[in-house]
């Protein structure tokens, strides 16, 4: 814990700072929640005149345009600092970067210690560099994104989200060419960083790839409060990726808000998710961690024969003001004579609170929520914003001849956001994993620091 502490300070150090000069810069805007110049005006399709410029309110709860990479990478400050940002004529550029450093403990019954080993452990969970632009001169509304994250469990460098993405006024919505997240799953689709929680539930992780290369379209109709994300994906440019395993998939996320109000901080999500897979050279593997990154993977099934996967669930939100509750669940059929055509199945209900009052925005073009900004942060002499989360999990990958293992987990978590830019976690879990013909107890221990600048 010491080691963390200092480690706190000493970034707390350098981006104090620049979080001091955000906030001087952007005086009489929300922090976080202004638009690109490019955006198009909120409650309608985008613009093709790059050079009008929405105001947004004050405090908006609704977020009625997209950018290239805003669905995966986190939100890089506007004019933090003076080498963080260009605008040319034919080019605009805007750079960052985003750190995640944890602390995982445990503490486990005679049954757990028998299933794996488990040691405290200090570590890097996430380091990405970040470009993001957009291109005044042409005359549609286009943004382009690229990312590039250590990836900590290989060792390695990879590209995240990279692309060009161009509104279609037209179709209501944009079309985005690259690598990208699929869309399924609303928990998926919000950027890691603005998560309730430091890990996605485990059903998530383990049958939802966390990019794919391809195309995907985005579209929302303000007068019906509908909203859709269509994709198709190909492996021929990451098959060697460590996150590859599929050679082609399609997916479908429909969602409609029947009701969505920006004065009243009220939203209701209703959304239905399907994806069609087929597994590279024909082998799966479905496994999860036990939403700590440090421990090892507790549900396994091990590789196996599998032609093609069918997924199909739901995703149910509603948000009053700093209150909100959510759930999703899932089913993935799997097309494997030789296993029996195993069904697997998991999700997750959470709810959470805003304790100083802050309302959590939503995004209507992509369908997923973003991050938590404090009406007064902690370097600007206030408290912060501090969110109480409450979120029960599970999964199941006993199926047919396979025997991967039953895992639920109970996270009340505390999230303190000192401003936008740093985040402070902690999180206690007590799961149980049925699997090895034993059923073991564990008590999670976890806190991660979180910067983004």
């Amino acid at each position: 814990m010491r080691r963390l502490l200092q480690v706190i300070v000493l970034i707390s150090l350098v981006v104090a700072p620049g979080t001091l000069c955000a906030q001087e810069e952007t005086a009489g805007t929300q922090s976080g929640t202004e638009e690109p110049k490019d955006a198009a005006q909120p409650g309608g399709p985008p613009t093709g005149n790059q050079n009008q410029t929405t105001t947004p309110s004050a405090n908006p709860n609704l977020v009625n345009t997209e950018e290239a990479g805003e669905s995966d990478n986190i939100e890089i400050p506007r004019k933090m600092a003076h080498w963080n940002e260009y605008e040319g004529p034919h080019f605009t550029m805007r750079a960052g970067a985003g750190l995640l450093y944890e602390f995982a403990g445990y503490s486990q019954d005679k049954q757990s210690k028998q299933q794996f080993t488990l040691d405290p452990d200090f570590r890097l969970r996430d380091f990405r560099f970040l470009l993001r632009g957009t291109f005044p001169s042409l005359k549609r509304n286009v943004t382009w994104s690229t990312g590039i994250m250590y990836d900590a469990p290989t060792n390695s460098w990879l590209f995240r989200e990279t692309g060009v993405m161009f509104a279609v006024p037209k179709l209501w919505g944009y079309f985005f060419i690259g690598r990208t997240k699929e869309g399924f799953s609303l928990n998926k689709v919000m950027v890691g960083y603005a998560g309730w929680t430091i890990e996605r539930f485990t059903m998530n992780d383990a049958t939802v790839p966390i990019l794919a290369d391809g195309i995907k379209w985005l579209g929302y109709s303000p007068k019906h409060g509908f909203l859709w994300n269509l994709g198709w994906y190909t492996d021929v440019f990451s098959h060697s990726q460590s996150f590859s395993s599929y050679s082609h998939q399609a997916v479908a996320r429909v969602a409609w808000l029947p009701i969505h109000s920006e004065a009243e901080g009220t939203l209701l999500h209703l959304g239905a998710n399907f994806r069609y897979g087929t597994p590279e050279n024909d082998q799966l593997q479905i496994r999860s961690r036990p939403e700590t990154f440090p421990a090892p993977y507790f549900v396994d099934t091990g590789k196996f024969e599998a032609t093609a996967t069918r997924m199909a669930g739901y995703e149910a939100y509603y948000r009053v003001g700093p209150w909100m509750l959510g759930s999703e669940y899932w089913f993935q059929l799997v097309s494997s004579r030789s296993t029996g055509n195993p069904v697997f199945r998991g999700g997750d209900i959470v709810t959470t609170w805003i304790l100083t009052g802050e309302t959590r925005p939503y995004n209507t073009v992509g369908g997923y929520f973003k991050a938590v900004t404090p009406s007064r942060p902690v370097f600007d002499g206030g408290p912060g914003a501090w969110e109480l989360v409450l979120r029960f999990s599970s999964i199941d990958l006993n199926s047919g001849t396979l025997r991967g293992g039953k895992f639920w987990r109970f996270t009340p978590d505390l999230n303190w956001y000192l401003s936008r830019e740093v985040r402070w976690s902690f999180t206690y879990g007590y799961g149980q994993l049925d699997r090895f013909d034993l059923r073991g107890n564990t008590q999670f221990f976890q806190t991660r620091l979180q910067l983004q600048f």
